[in-house]
Order: structure tokens, then sequence, then C-alpha cells
């Protein structure tokens, strides 16, 4: 049976101001889009291309797209939290595709985690940047905060922080996975919930729909956060100036 296509009408509809559509070769679940234009230059050619591509991969794993049967095992996951419009519920390395709840939530907190800890690299990337630094001294020697640079370079540049310095960082993260940054008293409501019974800022005065929505921008925040890291760590690589944050 000829799989569902991956691009829909009405994709293409909303895509056709910027390219036109040749062909869309479908191999298995995965395509190759061909795509062409009339401006004369390359350039302006291949970033068109390249973000059609990209929009089309994202529309093609939006639920309207999927024919499977309602039984499915990745049905099962699709009224969590973070399942959001306009791509719904996403999962191209189908990673939950055999998964049970365990497994989801396992996902989950190495999701939730993993954004948590890159807000706080992208902003100890950009304040820095912007000439924030946390006052005094970071060493007995005398030396400041902002005698570092930050991003790659503070770990890889000529003023980066030396080596016993990123060992006290390791070994300071390691302490805070293993020891705090967890679900010790077992009273967390959800996963990633570590408060154990210390930390509330008024939480328990929210209502079940304004928690949800709570807990729903801290995962699309921390979605975000890990692609703006990869991308500053990407634009400080090609020494890009970018707007607001300046020379990488």
């Amino acid at each position: 049976e000829r799989p569902p296509p991956l691009v829909s009408p009405s994709f293409k509809q909303h895509l056709f101001p910027l390219v036109q559509f040749e062909e869309s070769i479908l191999l298995d679940h995965n395509f190759v889009l061909l795509l062409h234009s009339d401006t004369p230059h390359s350039t302006t050619t291949m970033k068109t291309a390249v973000f059609a591509s990209l929009l089309a991969m994202a529309s093609a794993f939006a639920p309207a797209q999927q024919s499977a049967p309602s039984t499915t095992a990745l049905n099962a996951f699709e009224g969590e939290l973070g399942v959001q419009p306009p791509i719904g519920f996403w999962d191209p390395l189908r990673l939950l595709a055999d998964a049970d709840q365990a497994r989801f939530d396992r996902l989950r907190y190495v999701e939730i985690k993993h954004g948590r800890v890159c807000m706080l690299a992208f902003l100890g990337n950009i304040l820095p940047r912007a000439g924030i630094y946390l006052p005094g001294n970071i060493d007995s020697a005398g030396d400041k905060f902002s005698d570092y640079a930050p991003g790659l370079a503070g770990m890889f540049g000529p003023d980066r922080i030396p080596g016993i310095g990123l060992v006290q960082i390791v070994l300071f993260c390691g302490f805070l996975e293993v020891a705090v940054m967890k679900d010790l008293t077992g009273e967390g409501e959800f996963v990633g919930d570590f408060r154990n019974g210390a930390i509330d800022f008024g939480w328990e005065t929210f209502d079940e729909e304004t928690k949800m929505q709570k807990r729903a921008i801290e995962l699309n925040n921390g979605r975000a956060a890990q692609m703006g890291i990869l991308g500053l760590m990407v634009h400080e690589v090609l020494g890009t100036n970018l707007p607001l944050v300046g020379q990488m």
C-alpha cells in the first residue's frame, strides 16, 4: 500500500508563494523534496529550499498527516503534556514506538532536565556578552568573573577557565545531579517535580489548569533553549555577529 503523502495539499498552498513544488519522491517514510525557484541568485534559492524542507519535515509528522489506526502504541501518548499545535505529537525517531508509561516518563524527565540546563546555559552565554557579570572575584588570586570569556571560549579560548575551575564545575553539577535535583522525598506530583516539600513559590495556590499551563510553558521554554544554546555555539564557532548579542 502506498504511504500517505508527507506534504499535505494545504501545506503546498501556504508555501506556494515562496517556492514551486516540482516533485516529491517518497522512499518508505523518508523523502526528497525537489524545489526550483525563478530567482537567478543561487544563495537565495538554497536558503529557500532549506527553509521549505525544514517546514515540510515538521509538517510530515503532524497528526493531521497520519492515517495509522488510533489503537497504536504511539497514540497512547498523544494526550500528554507538550503535544501542542501546530506540530502536535512528533516522534521522528520513534523512541516511543513500543514504549510504556515508564519509558515515556523517563524520556520526559530527561527532556525537562536538559531544558532546564539549557535555559541556564543560554542566559549564562548572553548575559556576559551584554556586560552583566557576578560581582566579586572568582578565585583567591583576585581574578574577576569578567576576566574569563563566555561561551566555548571560556573552555577552549586563550582566556579560558583554568582546568581546576572546570573540575570544580563538573563536581558541583555531579553533586546536584545525585543529591539535590531529584525527587528525594517521593512527594513529587509529576515527572521533574523536585520541590521535596521545601520549595513551593505558591505552587499549591494554583488551580489544575494553571499548573498545566505553567508546566507547558517550562517545557516549551526548555525546548527553545536547547535549540538556542546549540545555535549560539554554532555561531560562536563561525564567528557570527548576531543582532542584540553582538560578535560571537
